[in-house]
């Protein structure tokens, strides 16, 4: 079975070969990231760890995408974009709206939530299910809609 970074070093030595520049940038830049953490912590990152520092690269380059498109940039912001887009293939396949209605009724039943107070734990017991497959801001709006 290949790990999460075995494949995005498969990825990495393709692009390499293909010499696509700016998906290499992209590429290396989260192996930094993640090389970082292990670095730091000393320790080995397995697939959720490196599937939570892929998903946070890919919500710093939605912020800024918002940037710069309030600043009229839309060359910076299609850049972001085409970044996004590269991370977004190591991510788990997306779940469906009914998928994900489905699990949130399981957790708000697991977690007996009937008010806005339960939210936290119904999202805390989600958040290792949503992993990579969901917005976690989506999740947390279908929640509140859910418990009002």
């Amino acid at each position: 079975m290949t790990t999460l970074k075995n494949q995005i070093l498969d990825v990495l030595k393709a692009t390499m070969r293909a010499k696509e520049m700016d998906k290499l940038t992209v590429i290396r830049g989260l192996q930094a990231a993640i090389k970082q953490i292990e670095v730091d912590d000393r320790v080995e990152l397995g697939d959720a760890q490196v599937l939570a520092v892929i998903e946070k690269q890919i919500k710093q380059r939605k912020e800024s995408v918002k940037a710069f498109l309030g600043a009229n940039r839309e060359d910076l912001a299609s850049k972001e974009q085409a970044e996004i887009e590269v991370l977004s293939q190591f991510l788990p396949e997306a779940m469906t709206e009914d998928e994900l209605d489905s699990l949130i009724a399981q957790a708000i039943a697991a977690q007996q939530a009937t008010s806005m107070k339960d939210m936290g734990k119904v999202m805390n017991s989600l958040r290792p299910l949503i992993a990579g497959r969901a917005d976690p801001a989506q999740v947390s709006a279908k929640i509140k809609a859910s418990l009002a």
